[in-house]
């Protein structure tokens, strides 16, 4: 689960790569300021159940990080360490739900969802606001509204894009003794 050679270190640029894309451009603006349902979630946790946590960690960290940079000049390093956090939960999942064997089921399926849903509430309700008010003074109110709201979209995010990716990646998974 932990260890790091060079398929996770390819996985980890690629997956950061298509994680900014997807950060930048394909998300759906929410009604609190700076916060999106953002599609680049459900492709974090595909890479994370498939590699592991600190693939996952790494591949929301770099491409949060680097989308804050090129979009605003820098990051915003609050919810760039949050993206990482949630990452690293949702790789928790490794190897706990089935997918990696062809085997994707309702009990991996609900598995997963406990998982994700735990990464983003920790993520996004705890450790996003609480550096936003350490690191930057923002207000309370504001932060842990924005974190609430974050939290929703990204757990909507992950249960139904992401699910649905790690289900179809499931699908391309040889199972054992198969021929197929």
């Amino acid at each position: 689960m932990f260890r790091f050679g060079t398929k996770r270190i390819v996985a980890t640029g690629i997956g950061a790569a298509l994680f900014m894309v997807l950060f930048m451009f394909v998300k759906i603006p929410s009604w609190i300021p700076e916060t999106q349902f953002q599609t680049a979630y459900a492709l974090g946790s595909l890479m994370a159940v498939i590699f592991g946590p600190i693939v996952g960690a790494l591949v929301q960290f770099i491409g949060h990080a680097l989308s804050d940079a090129i979009q605003y000049g820098s990051p915003w390093w609050s919810w760039v360490i949050a993206s990482a956090v949630s990452g690293f939960i949702f790789g928790l999942a490794y190897k706990r739900t089935g997918a990696e064997v062809g085997d994707f089921r309702l009990k991996g399926i609900i598995t997963w969802n406990v998982i994700q849903i735990i990464g983003n509430l920790l993520a996004w309700l705890v450790v996003a606001p609480l550096l936003d008010i350490l690191i930057y003074a923002e207000p309370r109110n504001l932060v842990f509204t924005q974190g609430a709201i974050a939290a929703l979209l990204n757990i909507i995010s992950c249960g139904i894009l992401g699910t649905l990716l790690i289900f179809a990646w499931s699908k391309t998974v040889a199972k054992k003794g198969s021929l197929e």
